[in-house]
């Protein structure tokens, strides 16, 4: 064998063996990379591209809610809905807008991977930062117990909103700044947590018998105020969760029995929906 030849084959053995190398290296990467996040199906819209005049708050976006940190899976701050859902509430839009008033979306669609955050949340007994404001009267052991967290949510399925009315002009809403000392729920509307909304006598979001729609407590312009959200949306088909005055669902479902979990993200949605 000459010594070019012997050479030669040096060469081509070190090649295989990179080659070798990076094919396996490759094939160990693709088996440890993240599955691809689901994506939602075709009728499924953001409510601004069907009313754009809805102003949203995605409080779970933001850390002001009761677990005190953005949630799991929401990636942008963006309500999602079934479009029978989006075009319902754009009717109810209308309809409020010549009375001089405007919905306000507080959440929308709800990743399982959102609903879990709060069970786990749950759970952790320790954690009770934001127990001053969203659940003053509630031990955290009960939360489950009293139908405040659970394994699913309806939210999942897509036509679920938590909703309120604002009055127009809309002010803006004072920002919440983590570490702030925290007022509960039901508290005065001038000594809670400001809210542009009309004064739904809670907060939301408030763990509290005082957040049930038709609480005999509540009376008077608050009693009247969400009776005038009660019966707009109930007229066009959704249907109110007698515990909480501000969740709403869209009937009949086009998912019933499903729940997704493709992060809130407008990367979820069919282009141009």
């Amino acid at each position: 064998m000459t010594r070019l030849t012997r050479a030669l084959r040096g060469t081509i053995t070190a090649f295989a063996a990179v080659l070798a190398l990076t094919t396996a290296s490759a094939t160990a990467s693709a088996a440890t990379r993240a599955p691809a996040d689901p994506k939602a199906p075709a009728d499924f819209v953001a409510l601004s591209s069907v009313d754009a005049t809805i102003i949203q708050e995605i409080r779970y976006f933001t850390p002001h809610n009761f677990v005190g940190e953005r949630i799991d899976g929401y990636r942008q701050p963006m309500c999602i809905l079934t479009r029978p859902a989006a075009q319902a509430l754009h009717a109810a839009q209308q309809q409020l807008l010549r009375k001089g008033y405007s919905l306000k979306v507080y959440d929308c669609y709800r990743p399982q991977r959102a609903v879990d955050h709060f069970v786990r949340w749950a759970k952790d007994l320790d954690d009770q930062a934001m127990k001053g404001e969203f659940y003053p009267r509630v031990d955290k052991t009960r939360l489950f117990q009293d139908g405040y967290i659970a394994q699913r949510s309806g939210h999942s399925r897509g036509s679920t909103t938590d909703l309120t009315i604002v009055r127009l002009p809309a002010r803006p809403t004072h920002p919440y700044v983590p570490g702030q000392p925290l007022v509960p729920c039901y508290a005065p509307k001038d000594e809670r947590f400001p809210d542009n909304s009309l004064d739904m006598g809670t907060g939301f979001d408030c763990f509290d018998t005082l957040a049930h729609t038709l609480d005999p407590r509540i009376q008077g312009q608050q009693r009247a105020n969400r009776l005038l959200l009660k019966s707009t949306l109930e007229k066009l088909g959704f249907v109110n969760l007698a515990e909480e005055w501000w969740h709403y669902t869209y009937q009949p479902e086009p998912y019933p029995d499903t729940y997704f979990d493709f992060p809130v993200s407008r990367a979820s949605l069919t282009p141009g929906h």
